[in-house]
């Protein structure tokens, strides 16, 4: 029997990184868990059976030790304003390590001269990953996340309320599971994946108001959905102890590009996952009904009374001023923002990789 390769699995104590963790391991590989620390978070992943590394994933030297002995790895940027420093210093360590393939989690928003600094810096990410000579690279680019619709669920259960910032704009929320099958599907044969894009989606176009209507059938009782302004989301956020890049990142997407039609383009559905995996996309009612019964979003007189004031006390919170962060970080700013979807090139570029099935993808010029 062949001896399956060892994968390093960056952000593996992060949602998309754990659930790629467990499937490979569920698939029999032998996986190497990139950690930051020896935390709770860590020891459970060795715990089912993952060797830990601990680097720092701006650290070339850490990385190169972290690699030995590994062939395939999966990146994840971490959301932090220099993320583009620690994608240079993984491909460089990469290239010094030998490694055979990467897998990479893009953004389908990722454009050049996108107003979000993160955005931009994935996009200039994709080209340095694209660009490393003998060493096979796919990217996986999904749309919103369900995660991201699903943060407020225990205001649903608990309360009957679903806040919405996008209006009537639509998005396929995909699953932190789905989105790891993806990822497994290449890593598990990178050489048929080589220099292709996949934008694994949900099954579904669903705007706020269908995803409240989706989320009461998971809670089982009626659930209102309610319009925030952008100004109290911040403030949910903050609450949620959302790292402020995380929320500046996620805020504007919901705010700017989905209401620009970016998750609707071209009919905003694939057939990715059951083309890559053999098994269809998971429903947003199934992700929902999985959220539902987390310990959090459970309807007891406890959580009921959490609920009530965590949701009381929102108006009177601190938000993140956004912009003020911007300048803190000192972040360029291009001379010309605009959203992949007012830009020529991206709406040439995505239209390809919409119409081409899985397996014939194009890669993102």
């Amino acid at each position: 029997m062949a001896i399956k390769p060892t994968i390093l699995v960056t952000g593996a104590t992060g949602k998309t990184g754990g659930a790629v963790v467990n499937a490979l391991l569920a698939q029999g590989f032998p996986v190497r868990a990139m950690v930051r620390s020896l935390d709770g978070r860590a020891e459970a992943l060795r715990g089912v059976g993952a060797e830990l590394a601990v680097a720092d994933l701006f650290d070339p030297d850490q990385l190169v030790a972290a690699m030995r002995g590994a062939q395939r790895a999966y990146f994840m940027a971490p959301f932090h304003p220099h993320a583009l420093q620690s994608a240079v210093a993984f491909a460089v360590s990469a290239r010094y390590a030998g490694l055979e393939s990467i897998v990479q989690m893009s953004q389908w928003t990722s454009h050049r001269s996108h107003p979000v600094n993160f955005t931009r810096q994935t996009w200039l990410m994709d080209r340095v990953f694209a660009d490393l000579p003998g060493i096979a690279h796919t990217i996986v680019n999904p749309g919103m996340f369900a995660d991201n619709f699903l943060r407020t669920i225990d205001f649903a259960a608990l309360l009957g309320i679903y806040p919405v910032l996008s209006g009537d704009a639509k998005a396929a929320p995909v699953s932190n599971e789905d989105i790891a099958r993806t990822v497994v599907a290449v890593l598990r044969d990178p050489g048929r994946h080589v220099g292709k894009t996949y934008r694994p989606t949900g099954p579904e176009l669903l705007s706020g108001k269908q995803m409240a209507a989706v989320v009461a059938e998971a809670v089982g009782h009626r659930v209102i959905p309610v319009s925030l302004p952008y100004s109290l989301f911040t403030k949910v956020a903050r609450q949620q102890r959302v790292d402020p890049l995380s929320a500046s990142v996620y805020l504007r997407y919901i705010g700017g590009d989905m209401k620009a039609g970016v998750f609707e383009f071209e009919g905003g559905v694939t057939e990715t996952l059951q083309e890559l995996t053999g098994a269809p996309a998971e429903s947003f009612l199934a992700t929902a009904r999985r959220y539902s019964a987390m310990p959090f979003a459970r309807q007891t007189a406890a959580n009921r009374l959490a609920a009530m004031a965590k949701f009381m006390a929102v108006p009177f919170l601190p938000g993140y001023n956004l912009r003020r962060l911007d300048r803190q970080w000192d972040l360029p700013i291009p001379p010309n923002p605009t959203l992949g979807i007012q830009d020529a090139r991206w709406r040439e570029e995505h239209t390809a990789m919409m119409n081409s099935r899985p397996l014939q993808s194009v890669p993102a010029s």
